[in-house]
């Protein structure tokens, strides 16, 4: 049974209730604020000291709070003083009860906060801005609710701290029955005064009155209820079938000459400095290149998701980007669709809310046609209410394209579309991808690190290495004369050792114990030769760089045979291989029914002729 005096039970749950709201609305946006700063490194020392004082009240004794609290709210105090000129005293008064309890609290919410923020992929975020969208709308609709859990955590965690708040109450507010009393003051005034019955009685309340909240914020019931609030409706809306009669072809709006897209950028990274110069129109330009060759850094910063130190971006005539007129336009109107390697759908968003994140501008009729449309391209309607995790990767593959598309952008950027894919559903998501984009006037890069890939997708390919352009030009072009080591490598030459030049007409290769006639007279520098594995001829009548060769080992594949062969002599034991050679499996099997030395040929018209 509850003591005769219940006040100190209606001022905790009053002082409770107000100080979680300004704890929640405080803590929120300090947290965003403090998120803002993580991406300025200039502001590492302020930020830091910032985060310091905002937490300090969770490391300070309460009653050392509450003194800093006198002497800011204190009549003598410039603040008390100003607030008792316009009649208005903090002190022993119900609001400094709200006030204390609010400043012990705010660390714990700040803090929560500022860790869920933080646990967002900011991938999801940089997808909201390529689309479209406003720093306030992915605040509201992406990295909040995905942040959810976590400000909700720490709203309980808020509440309960302000509930039992002790000494920074005491020190501000007081103990005035019916005004300041909270429950802890009055727990502590019972047992002071021996009154031990009473004083557990609000131990109880208090302990109670703690779990209930708890156990209602964190009810699988209200959980499901926020995650429908945040995705909106859980039924996709259905248009009239004469909204999808027709498949809405890709456009840019009605201009018939080709995108194309210049650039010239320099970024400072960590391990090298990335500078790309490039020209695209028309067609798929790949970029290709080992991992950490700065690949998707290139298409972050055409993307406009990241800035770089120095250049210019030119895409259709319009300037994205320009260090020497302080031109930078925001990835939101730059009209430019990435595609991340991990897709970046958002999770809490169904399919068919993922593509129609960027369409907010249009009308919800134009919005829910155009969408609909993008759906029957990419052959994914019947997945329109489902979340991208009930969906496979190739079906998130298609809604990430459909999401970019649906916009209309000027230029499409792929960062590996494939690389999540097992090696079959890669090869028919690449055929279908290809056909979708079949109408596709825009720019399109596509990033790989596979060359085959590269080669089938692109018809241009730009080779990427430690930041820098290696070789560019036509596929063909590059593939057959890579003029550099690094190129000849990242194109898929598996033979490749050093040379010198005898004359205009011939080459000796030490790695290889020969001497080999080129097709025609080379001017040029020759610091190595190479030789495609899959170019090589056997039982050749004798002639122009013909050898002897036996066998050394095999590698087996699905489809051919990988041949390690030496020249000239029988290997002995621990001898390495001269050449790779890969064989379709009848050619191999033809040939491994000859006896050895087999005769190989290097075409002359066929060597690469490389510079280091």
């Amino acid at each position: 049974m509850l003591p005769a005096d219940t006040s100190p039970l209606f001022i905790s749950v009053a002082t409770t209730c107000a100080a979680t709201v300004g704890t929640f609305v405080l803590g929120l946006l300090a947290a965003w604020v403090m998120y803002g700063l993580r991406s300025r490194p200039r502001m590492k020392s302020l930020k830091a000291w910032i985060d310091g004082i905002l937490t300090l009240p969770l490391v300070l004794p309460p009653t050392v709070v509450g003194f800093f609290l006198l002497l800011v709210f204190g009549r003598r105090s410039p603040v008390g003083q100003l607030l008792e000129s316009i009649g208005i005293s903090i002190v022993f008064s119900w609001p400094a009860t709200v006030i204390a309890a609010t400043v012990v609290a705010f660390p714990l919410m700040y803090r929560t906060s500022l860790g869920a923020l933080e646990q967002v992929n900011v991938r999801l975020l940089e997808a909201a801005r390529t689309l479209g969208a406003s720093e306030w709308r992915i605040l509201r609709r992406v990295h909040l609710p995905l942040a959810g859990p976590g400000v909700l955590a720490g709203t309980v965690l808020s509440f309960a701290r302000a509930l039992g708040e002790f000494g920074a109450t005491l020190m501000l507010a007081g103990n005035i029955p019916g005004r300041t009393q909270t429950l802890p003051i009055a727990i502590f005034s019972e047992a002071e005064g021996g009154n031990m019955r009473a004083a557990a009685v609000w131990v109880v309340v208090i302990v109670v009155l703690s779990l209930a909240i708890i156990r209602l914020l964190n009810h699988e019931s209200l959980a499901g209820k926020l995650r429908q609030s945040r995705t909106g409706r859980s039924q996709p809306l259905q248009p009239a079938r004469s909204q999808i009669d027709s498949v809405l072809p890709f456009s840019l709006n009605e201009n018939p000459e080709p995108a194309s897209l210049e650039m010239d950028l320099e970024k400072h990274l960590e391990q090298f400095t990335l500078h790309v110069r490039l020209k695209a129109s028309g067609g798929a330009l790949g970029l290709l290149g080992p991992s950490g060759a700065g690949k998707s850094m290139t298409l972050r910063l055409i993307a406009g998701v990241m800035k770089p130190d120095s250049g210019r971006i030119v895409l259709n005539g319009r300037t994205l980007f320009d260090s020497a007129s302080a031109v930078n336009l925001p990835p939101a109107r730059r009209r430019i669709a990435l595609v991340f390697q991990d897709y970046a759908l958002f999770p809490h968003m169904t399919v068919e809310e993922n593509v129609a994140f960027g369409l907010h501008a249009l009308s919800s009729q134009e919005r829910m046609r155009r969408v609909h449309l993008q759906l029957e391209r990419m052959r994914i309607t019947e997945l329109a209410g489902q979340y991208p995790d009930q969906i496979s990767g190739g079906q998130r593959q298609r809604v990430a394209i459909a999401r970019s598309m649906v916009i209309e952008p000027e230029a499409l950027l792929l960062d590996e579309p494939f690389a999540a894919l097992d090696p079959h559903l890669r090869r028919q998501m690449e055929e279908r991808l290809r056909s979708d984009l079949a109408g596709y006037r825009g720019v399109v890069i596509f990033v790989t690190h596979d060359m085959e890939e590269a080669f089938r997708f692109c018809s241009e390919l730009l080779v990427l290495n430690q930041g820098r352009v290696l070789a560019v030009g036509p596929r063909q072009q590059l593939f057959e004369n890579p003029r550099s080591v690094a190129a000849a490598q990242l194109t898929g030459c598996k033979n490749i050792t050093g040379a010198r030049k005898i004359d205009a007409l011939s080459i000796a290769v030490p790695g290889w114990e020969c001497d080999l006639r080129l097709a025609a007279p080379h001017q040029g520098p020759v610091d190595h030769v190479g030789y495609r594995s899959h170019y090589f001829r056997f039982d050749q009548e004798d002639g122009d760089n013909v050898f002897p060769c036996w066998l050394i080992e095999t590698s087996e594949a699905p489809h051919e045979m990988t041949l390690y062969l030496r020249l000239h002599r029988a290997p002995r034991a621990g001898d390495p291989h001269h050449l790779q050679a890969d064989l379709p499996k009848d050619a191999w099997r033809a040939l491994s029914a000859k006896p050895q030395p087999w005769k190989i040929r290097l075409d002359p018209a066929r060597l690469l002729l490389l510079e280091d």
